[in-house]
């Protein structure tokens, strides 16, 4: 910094004529202007301009470093200016990682429509189930459905959602509608499974407090859209989120039981690490999701939400 401020000083009090004009166009006083143009001259073991008491000329070695000093300045500031463009207009590769079937209907349609209208951006998405480290793996930015977010990550609310238990009306015909949280051991409950086979709890809320209930059923995998389905088939009960079920649950084809002890919100969270400045890229991409997500009757059409 001391040397910009040297080469800024001695462009300064050339093309302004004097140390007195330069400092008061500087806002600093003409003795700091001067130590300035002595410092830059000390280091450079060289004099650049002659002092009088009526004028300043610029020595021979004085007129090619100002040429050059006026280049460096300039691309200094079109490098300044280029970074803080970078705020407001998205550039660059944006890494995006999101839960595979909600990545596949309703982040990954939107892709168009963003690069559209950002044309200087590359897209990456990553539709995986797993939760993955986004700092470790290089991701700008996560999609979650609820859950607990690391304090070192901002999360940003895209739209709400709810997990709840549902069913076929058959299926509720033929084995009847649990009650009680307890009542869901007597059901074929069809789970998503975790490495070793292990199923993971559904949870709910229990005089305001969360509670995690293990379940069991005849069917599981890791696989959101395969689980859903089966739900839809009839072939059991599952804990799935309004995101995907909404036009469903309209229709009539599945219902929801035990909703008094649903979690409050499961919401749609955009996820991404704490920074001071956070790219447009990044921020554009949230707006984009935000405004897609918010159209009147969104959530009710068909798989893929429609293209924005």
């Amino acid at each position: 910094m001391d040397r910009y401020k040297e080469i800024e000083a001695f462009v300064q009090v050339m093309e302004h004529g004097s140390i007195a004009a330069a400092a008061l166009h500087a806002g600093v006083t003409p003795a700091m202007m001067g130590r300035r143009l002595d410092a830059l001259e000390k280091r450079l073991g060289t004099q650049l301009v002659h002092r009088s008491t009526r004028r300043l000329a610029l020595t021979e070695a004085g007129a090619r470093f100002l040429d050059d000093c006026r280049q460096l300045l300039a691309q200094w500031a079109q490098a300044e200016s280029s970074v803080s463009e970078q705020r407001h207009r998205a550039t660059g590769h944006l890494v995006v990682s999101a839960p595979a079937a909600f990545g596949r209907l309703h982040v990954a349609p939107h892709a168009a429509g963003f690069l559209k209208a950002n044309p200087e951006v590359k897209l990456s998405f990553n539709l995986t189930d797993r939760v993955v480290d986004l700092v470790r793996e290089g991701y700008d930015l996560g999609l979650r459905i609820g859950g607990e977010i690391d304090p070192n990550f901002v999360a940003i609310k895209l739209a709400e959602n709810r997990r709840v238990v549902c069913g076929t009306p058959g299926y509720f015909r033929r084995h009847g509608k649990p009650r009680t949280l307890d009542d869901l051991r007597h059901h074929n409950c069809l789970a998503f499974n975790l490495q070793g086979g292990q199923l993971r709890g559904w949870y709910f809320q229990v005089e305001g407090k969360p509670v995690s209930v293990r379940v069991q059923g005849n069917l599981d995998c890791n696989d959101g859209e395969l689980l859903h389905r089966w739900v839809s088939d009839g072939l059991g009960i599952g804990w799935r989120s309004t995101w995907e079920i909404a036009a469903q649950l309209q229709r009539g084809e599945l219902i929801t039981v035990l909703d008094d002890y649903a979690l409050p919100a499961y919401d749609i969270l955009a996820v991404y690490p704490q920074q001071r400045h956070l790219p447009a890229k990044v921020r554009l991409f949230i707006q984009h999701l935000k405004r897609c997500y918010a159209q009147p009757g969104y959530w009710l059409r068909e798989s893929g939400g429609g293209r924005a």
